[in-house]
């Protein structure tokens, strides 16, 4: 394992003047409970890269405690425009005294801070979760080959990588799953140098980003979405206009990150992810047990690293590609690999082994009493609506058959294990905004006037 910390990573130093986040540090008696559980949370869910599973977590954590959750109107927040605070059901504009209804904005999303903090508070712990772009790309052409344009037109992820601009055309229909999609989620705008289409259709918010001095400047002030001249608000420069270059500029992306995300896990690393993030939250291990989500057909339900050594020929030059393609998700991903394992070498490595063995422990013990087989299954073998994932592109979306026999306290539990994200994400609508039964009409013309009008 610690081979894979050798990754390159871009040499940064700390800006002059950037004001980042609390330093995150490690409890150092796990059995005892000397803070409380954090439960303001949002969770930037990237596509692709195991966050399916991260989400069903969150989603049972806050339905036992009656948590609410921000949630869209239909499955996702307008992607891939831009997160707004409106997109939010049952959001309301108030005051900045009053306080947030919200504890826990988990869905689909791109990412807009000065949005998301009209939602939630800022004291919220941020997170979100990364992956290797090699493996990224394989599972994103896999998936969204008919939702993409560039995808839709290569024979195969060898062809496409093998001559990208052949088939990739920035703006056309579904092209940011093509490129640099963790880049995309995390709402970053383009580097200076990249070409944009003039048939791109534009934003009407579109990210702009202000260039400041170094003295002084604070994470409101770097990398913000910004309101547009149609706003009737001042129009700032945005970085393509400055002097800055692509190097420096990915720099400034990854320092302002680091400002806004207390936590960045890493899917090659995800159970190890999972300990630091209870640890982070003062949550217990149970809180972060779980099942894997959303995995296909044909993958490893656990994602792992595969070492260099062990991939060859076509494979080895395909990763490479892959990683070349999406060269600023890669800067993404050495960036929080180094930083997951900096946070690592702070809790202790063989105190997280020992952690992450509880970990696994635990979820092998729950899917052996919880699951038929013990493991995920092929969608032909659940008849359960409520437990069969939703079926999109080439590959099959596994998913999971309860055992018979189950207590009811047993099937209830193992129900939210299993429970995929659309219809827990039903279930949570459905409990935060109960569907209200109208009336007949005779019997309403029986009422007085005062319960009618």
């Amino acid at each position: 394992m610690a081979g894979d910390r050798t990754l390159p990573f871009f040499s940064l130093s700390r800006l002059p003047g950037l004001q980042l986040r609390q330093s995150w540090v490690p409890s150092l008696r796990p059995t005892v409970k000397s803070c409380l559980p954090r439960q303001r949370l949002v969770f930037l869910k990237t596509h692709k890269s195991g966050s399916s599973s991260v989400l069903n977590l969150l989603h049972r954590y806050g339905d036992q405690r009656g948590l609410r959750f921000a949630l869209p109107a239909h499955y996702q927040f307008g992607y891939p425009k831009l997160f707004q605070a409106s997109k939010v059901k049952g959001y309301h504009p108030q005051s900045s005294d009053t306080k947030k209804p919200f504890h826990i904005l988990c869905h689909h999303m791109r990412f807009n801070l000065k949005e998301v903090l009209q939602v939630m508070p800022s004291d919220s712990f941020f997170f979100s979760i990364v992956r290797d772009p090699a493996a990224l790309a394989r599972s994103a052409f896999s998936y969204y080959k008919s939702t993409s344009s560039a995808f839709r037109k290569a024979p195969s992820l060898a062809a496409f990588l093998s001559s990208p601009r052949a088939f990739y055309r920035p703006g056309d229909r579904g092209n940011y799953y093509a490129r640099n999609l963790l880049w995309f989620d995390f709402g970053l705008p383009s580097p200076p140098e990249t070409k944009v289409s003039p048939h791109l259709p534009r934003d009407p918010n579109p990210l702009q980003l202000h260039i400041v001095p170094s003295s002084g400047a604070g994470p409101g002030t770097l990398f913000q979405p910004m309101t547009t001249a149609a706003n009737r608000h001042e129009q700032p420069a945005s970085f393509g206009s400055s002097d800055f270059g692509p190097s420096t500029f990915i720099q400034w992306a990854l320092a302002w990150l680091d400002s806004v995300f207390d936590l960045v896990m890493v899917a090659e690393y995800f159970d190890e992810s999972l300990v630091l993030l209870a640890d982070a939250l003062c949550w217990s291990l149970d809180d972060v047990v779980g099942f894997m989500h959303n995995a296909q057909a044909g993958s490893e339900q656990r994602l792992s690293t595969v070492k260099q050594s062990m991939v060859k020929g076509e494979e080895q030059q395909l990763t490479a590609r892959a990683r070349a393609w999406n060269n600023l998700d890669w800067a993404l991903y050495t960036h929080f690999n180094r930083s997951l394992w900096a946070r690592i070498q702070q809790y202790g490595q063989h105190r997280l082994q020992r952690a992450v063995a509880e970990l696994r422990a635990r979820r092998d013990a729950l899917a052996k009493r919880c699951l038929m087989g013990g493991k995920a299954l092929d969608p032909k073998y659940i008849t359960d609506k409520k437990l069969r994932p939703f079926q999109f592109g080439s590959a099959k979306v596994l998913g999971y058959v309860l055992q018979n026999g189950l207590s009811q306290k047993d099937r209830e539990e193992c129900e939210r294990l299993a429970t995929p994200e659309l219809q827990y994400k039903d279930k949570l609508d459905a409990k935060q905004f109960p569907p209200t039964v109208s009336l007949p009409l005779k019997t309403s013309r029986l009422l007085p006037h005062w319960i009618t009008n």
